[in-house]
């Protein structure tokens, strides 16, 4: 499977079964899913992987898991696609440790899938969908180039933001 860059602390790696345990901590961490309806549970986890492992066969891509360039787990992202204002688009979406944030990991790993997507896929846009209180995400997305376009009212948070770039 292609995937993103190794970048300068960062890799990337295909979600497995075996990634349960860091992926439950990630999801069910509150402060990690802090603008999500609630966090997720160990067998919401196990979905999460799941239907990750569903993405990477259907279209080459979904969200991986992002360790350290020394394997220690930091989160995931990657590129998913999810439904804004009822049309497809290509998400870039992360996730990172709460004790790891504020480190620049997200952006690090954000931008490397956006360099993918624009070599990997023929979107030709890129979006990100955020809670509108979650700055420190909407930061993330700015500093890879995006900018907001519009909000979106069809998720189960009743409005998102939404920025976009072109690939």
């Amino acid at each position: 499977m292609v995937m993103p860059q190794p970048t300068e602390r960062l890799r990337f790696r295909e979600m497995h079964e075996s990634d349960l345990e860091n992926m439950a901590a990630l999801l069910g961490d509150p402060e990690v899913m802090r603008y999500y309806p609630s966090p997720k549970t160990r067998q919401d986890a196990e979905g999460w992987i799941a239907w990750n492992r569903s993405n990477y066969a259907q279209h080459g891509f979904g969200l991986w898991i992002i360790e350290t360039r020394t394997g220690d787990f930091v989160g995931d992202c990657g590129l998913t696609w999810q439904e804004v204002n009822g049309v497809l688009g290509l998400e870039v979406g992360y996730h990172v440790r709460s004790d790891l944030q504020g480190q620049g990991y997200a952006t690090e790993a954000a931008a490397a899938c956006r360099d993918f997507a624009g070599q990997q896929t023929d979107a030709g846009v890129l979006v990100a969908i955020i809670h509108p209180k979650n700055r420190a995400s909407e930061r993330v997305a700015e500093k890879i180039g995006m900018h907001r376009v519009a909000d979106d009212h069809s998720g189960a948070i009743p409005a998102r933001s939404v920025l976009s770039m072109s690939l």
